[in-house]
Formats: C-alpha cells, structure tokens, sequence
C-alpha cells in the first residue's frame, strides 16, 4: 500500500508546488503593473502570454489571490465575453 500512496503524495507536492510558483509569478506580475501604471484593468487572455499561464490558470488563481494578496487589491470588475479585473495597491 505504501508503495502507491507514495507516488501520490510526490505528485501531490509537485502539483502544490507548482501552483505556488504560479501564483507568485501572477502576483509579481501584478505588483509589477500596478507600481508602473497605478490602477490596472485587464482580461486574462491579454496577459497570459506575458506570464508564461493560460487564461483558464490565471482566472482560478485571481479569485485565490482576492483574498490573499493583501500588497494589492483585486476586483473581479466587469464580464462581458470574459472577467475584466481591476488591481490596484492597497
């Protein structure tokens, strides 16, 4: 039993791992964007190429990072054919 709990509990890490890495490649990206240009709108499909994610990625981890990002604010803004999201400092 051990020998497939194993795997599992490599893969589960692996995967945490990654999307910790995700999310402070989004979240520095932000910083990034709100330092240089103050308040930022944006759709994550007009990002995702600039931060190496999908848009699908960066929708999950824009509703994680509403209520953990506590350097900047985050606002799911508008929908209209895709989530419009606001940033600004906090």
């Amino acid at each position: 039993m051990s020998a497939t709990a194993e795997p599992s509990t490599r893969s589960e890490t692996a995967t945490r791992s990654e999307t910790t890495s995700k999310e402070q490649r989004l979240k520095q990206y932000l910083r990034n964007r709100v330092e240089d240009d103050g308040e930022v709108y944006f759709k994550s499909k007009f990002i995702a190429d600039e931060v190496g994610l999908s848009p699908k990625e960066i929708g999950a981890i824009m509703v994680k990072l509403t209520e953990s990002a506590e350097e900047i604010e985050i606002e799911k803004w508008s929908y209209t054919s895709a989530t419009t999201w606001r940033i600004a400092a906090a």
